[in-house]
């Protein structure tokens, strides 16, 4: 299985209310090789990340050109895929990321209301 998995350090931004200090968070990208939508999904992700998660998360890419059978799992349709599998519940993106606001909402990255 070959994956990519990459743990980036801490952002200069404010530390985000909705994640607890303690939780990382464990994010898998589903790509079909180095395709223009691929990378512009890592990229948009990791800005992302480090935007929101301070350093509190790990991606794991999934080429499926190479591992066709690893997106049997997570019923992998289309390409790029983001699935987040922790914490639960899993939540899934499809698409290069592009819309920031809604890959924030999608992964609930929003701050919660006391």
């Amino acid at each position: 299985m070959k994956t990519i998995k990459e743990k980036v350090g801490i952002s200069n931004q404010q530390d985000n209310p909705a994640i607890p200090d303690n939780e990382e968070w464990i994010l898998r990208l589903y790509v079909a090789g180095q395709s223009p939508k691929s990378i512009s999904a890592f990229k948009n992700l990791k800005t992302i990340c480090e935007g929101q998660l301070n350093g509190r998360y790990k991606i794991e890419v999934i080429d499926l050109l190479i591992n066709p059978h690893l997106g049997k799992d997570d019923q992998i349709l289309a390409i790029p895929t983001l699935i987040r599998k922790f914490p639960e519940p899993v939540k899934k993106i499809i698409g290069d990321l592009s819309n920031s606001d809604k890959v924030i909402i999608g992964l609930d990255l929003l701050p919660r209301n006391k």
